[in-house]
């Protein structure tokens, strides 16, 4: 099962980023080709029958299987950056964290009206970044068709800010 060799596979770094988090580290699973294509393997079963236009990868490890996925499944690959990393015209949002704001940018020409969209990150934790991504895609005229992550963290109940976009939340591994 997936989730078990998610489990398994995952470097838990205490105290980082600062003491008290329980860092989970995705790095040791990029070690394991085997296991990283079971991962986007087990991403597209669980979209299987649904219409998709493209992935949108949140900067920057949504980058990692964000791409493989959109590669195999063989739709674009839409990055989401920080503010000031793309260099055409783009659509930017700011959105609170828990301490302090963030900003995300698209290009405005990379996503299309009326497509079908899963916005792809590695980590769901209080989901303001998935929110975030949700919301620029929604303004470009797009719909969030899905969510996927690698992991979750639900007692940090950020799905429950994602329903709003779309109740199709995938995530192979749930702590």
């Amino acid at each position: 099962m997936i989730s078990q060799k998610i489990h398994t596979a995952i470097r838990e770094v205490p105290d980082f980023p600062k003491p008290g988090i329980n860092f989970k580290d995705i790095t040791t699973l990029l070690l394991d080709p085997i296991l990283s294509n079971e991962i986007v393997d087990a991403f597209i079963e669980r979209l299987k029958g649904k219409q998709i236009d493209a992935i949108v990868g949140v900067e920057s490890r949504g980058f990692l299987f964000g791409f493989l996925l959109a590669n195999k499944m063989g739709i674009p690959f839409v990055p989401i950056r920080k503010v000031g990393k793309l260099p055409g015209e783009t659509l930017k949002f700011k959105y609170d964290l828990e301490y302090g704001s963030a900003e995300v940018e698209i290009h405005k020409s990379d996503i299309k009206k009326g497509w079908n969209v899963v916005v792809h990150d590695d980590l769901l934790a209080t989901g303001g970044t998935a929110c975030a991504a949700s919301a620029l895609i929604q303004k470009l005229g797009a719909n969030v068709s899905a969510f996927a992550f690698v992991l979750s963290l639900d007692y940090l109940k950020g799905n429950e800010r994602l329903e709003k976009y779309s109740k199709e939340i995938i995530s192979l591994k749930k702590y």
